[in-house]
């Protein structure tokens, strides 16, 4: 499967955002000892599932995907694998035709607050405008991916963020 996305920081905390609908995700990226890891195992609310990204021909917004589907008992196991973990809430974000996933990185990235939209095609993807709660496209910022994000805190990250002036967002 080819996914085809756009990712962006946020400016703002989008209007009704706490009403919509969210899932937990817990994020468990390996090996450890890799600068990028491209495997995760992932609990998506009541899923769980393991998971490889790899992106197409260096365009980060164009990445080949293989999953596979976990039992419950699968992912506690390979989650005591030695990983990168990260924690959010992913909140699904009805905005015009689309719906905007929403995450709100939860614990050391406190604070960070990143939207993605996937794409039917190609010229969907290229010709979306940013919404107006969004500060910046960072589809192709490499520190923001999953498996760079996994394991770090907001503070490992700041001086990259500073780039976009970015300032740290909470949904109370």
């Amino acid at each position: 499967m080819i996914e085809l996305e756009r990712t962006y920081l946020a400016k703002k905390i989008p209007e009704g955002l706490k009403n919509c609908n969210f899932k937990e995700i817990i994020d468990v990226y390996v090996p450890k000892s890799r600068r990028h890891p491209t495997l995760r195992i992932r609990k998506n609310g009541d899923k769980y599932e393991m998971t490889k990204k790899e992106p197409i021909e260096d365009d980060a917004s164009e990445q080949k995907e293989q999953t596979i589907i976990l039992t419950e008992g699968e992912f506690k196991d390979l989650s005591k694998i030695d990983g990168k973990k990260t924690h959010k809430i992913r909140y699904y974000y009805k905005y015009g035709n689309r719906i905007a996933e929403i995450d709100v990185f939860q614990g050391a990235l406190s604070g960070l607050i990143i939207v993605d939209f996937e794409f039917e095609d190609i010229d969907e993807k290229d010709f979306f405008d940013m919404p107006d709660f969004c500060l910046a496209d960072v589809t192709h910022e490499e520190f923001l991916a999953g498996g760079m994000l996994c394991g770090k805190s907001f503070e490992e990250i700041e001086k990259e963020l500073e780039k976009f002036n970015y300032k740290k967002l909470f949904l109370d």
